[in-house]
């Protein structure tokens, strides 16, 4: 885990926050309830004084985990992909949401850790200006844009490149037109844009060339099932005017056009009864031929890990929908805290096939990897299928440790998260045991005071770990 949430100005403060990351993960399947992660009253009152402690806060563990994940984005092309998710809603007006960005490595799949994350509050009885009529900097839709700017500080950790990936809520102007530099973005386009020349943004790939097909699995979703597609490849420079605002003076801080490329992904022949899929992405990135498109779609098709990311933290996993912990500042330091927690757990997920190479230290501590390798060999089974094929040390090898925990057997699908957080939730109580254990038997070996050494008295004893 994490080495720390963050210090928050001062060393107790701080080791509450790493037992607190800790007991998330050793316990978060079960729910994430003060009660349930404090084990004991004293434990409960301890987390319970943390969160509520005004010089604790989910700004300074966000900043802690975007430092951890710029030190593993050298020599990297980093995928930003941010999302929102609610986390709590009344069901008429009030609503707590999370919007998270999160690194992914391009051509790994390796999810390096959070990068940046806004909580934002809305209560739909309180009267308000309209949107329209607000500044930029003074709407919700702006967290896109910060979330774009935050990300410019995976350049400083020596990433190669940075590529903010979001869908169709985040088809903004600004996001477009006020990106930092060195940052390219993508988005799946909501609005038919008017272009200079006077058509249509969504008008134009009619006309275009094929550059050509690649067929590609959709995952299921509601009311559509899991499918094989082949889609048809286009791609064009467009040229997108800046559209009116209702004051001058916002308009005037926007370039009066922006040029970047629209790739089209339309489905051919879908079945009968199915909505057809049809991605339109708007990319500062250069497409000019089939290899360069389809890395667009791979790079779009990567949105899917924030997706998994709330799975686990929700219902499936963390479930910290149903925390009790009280708004205001509690819970929004609770639900930072999980954010985090649960992409170590993913990261496991996306590490199952070693495919990054990742060592076990960006996960678990080093003291922890002996434990894990002796875990690990009491768990391989007789067949090729139920041996660990990854090298002790890696992340890959504890990803399968955490897997068989879970309850997977080597054979049928691939562990996902919910099954990785159960073996992790597995392997973190059994570390604890090997930790106490050896505690214990230091004490054993200890000679008392005045006292011979207690093991000339039990000469034969020994100790079994499994």
């Amino acid at each position: 885990m994490p080495a720390s949430l963050g210090r928050f100005g001062d060393a107790r403060r701080q080791a509450a926050g790493i037992e607190l990351l800790a007991r998330l993960v050793e316990v978060g399947q079960s729910g994430v309830s003060l009660r349930r992660l404090g084990a004991a009253r004293s434990g409960e009152v301890r987390f319970g004084r943390f969160l509520r402690c005004k010089a604790v806060s989910a700004e300074e563990m966000i900043a802690t985990a975007l430092v951890r994940t710029t030190g593993l984005v050298a020599g990297r092309h980093i995928l930003a992909i941010q999302d929102t998710t609610t986390l709590r809603d009344d069901g008429k007006q009030r609503s707590l949401n999370l919007h998270p960005t999160i690194a992914v490595d391009a051509e790994d799949d390796a999810l390096l850790g959070l990068v940046h994350a806004t909580l934002l509050a809305r209560d739909g009885s309180a009267a308000q200006i309209h949107c329209n009529k607000r500044p930029f900097a003074e709407k919700e839709s702006r967290r896109w844009l910060d979330a774009t700017r935050a990300s410019a500080a995976l350049l400083s950790g020596g990433a190669r490149a940075v590529t903010v990936v979001g869908d169709r809520e985040g088809d903004i102007y600004e996001d477009f037109a006020l990106r930092p530099p060195g940052v390219d973005v993508l988005y799946r386009a909501q609005h038919d844009r008017v272009l200079a020349g006077g058509t249509t943004l969504f008008s134009r790939p009619a006309g275009w060339k094929e550059l050509g097909r690649e067929t590609i699995a959709v995952p299921a979703a509601p009311g559509r099932r899991a499918r094989s597609v082949v889609l048809a490849l286009r791609a064009r420079r467009v040229t997108l005017k800046r559209p009116k605002r209702n004051c001058a003076a916002e308009a005037a801080k926007l370039p009066a056009t922006v040029t970047l490329t629209l790739v089209e992904a339309r489905e051919v022949d879908p079945p009968p009864g199915s909505e057809p899929v049809l991605w339109r992405l708007l990319t500062s990135h250069t497409v000019t031929r089939l290899a360069e498109a389809r890395r667009i779609t791979g790079f779009y098709r990567q949105r899917w890990t924030v997706e998994q990311l709330f799975r686990t933290m929700k219902t499936k996993g963390f479930d910290i929908e149903g925390s009790r912990v009280a708004e205001g500042g509690p819970f929004e330091k609770l639900a930072t805290a999980t954010l985090i927690a649960a992409i170590e757990v993913l990261s496991l997920v996306r590490e199952r096939d070693g495919t990054a190479g990742r060592p076990a230290s960006d996960v678990f501590e080093a003291e922890q990897q002996p434990i894990i390798a002796a875990i690990g060999t009491s768990l391989e089974g007789k067949t090729a299928r139920q041996k660990n094929q990854h090298a002790p040390g890696s992340l890959a090898h504890a990803a399968w440790v955490c897997a068989r925990l879970g309850g997977w057997t080597g054979y049928y699908a691939k562990p996902g998260p919910v099954v990785m957080l159960h073996g992790m939730l597995r392997l973190q109580a059994m570390i604890e045991g090997f930790r106490l254990a050896d505690k214990m038997m230091a004490g054993v070996r200890k000679p008392p005071s005045g006292r011979n050494d207690i093991k000339t008295k039990m000469p034969n004893m020994k100790v079994k770990t499994q």
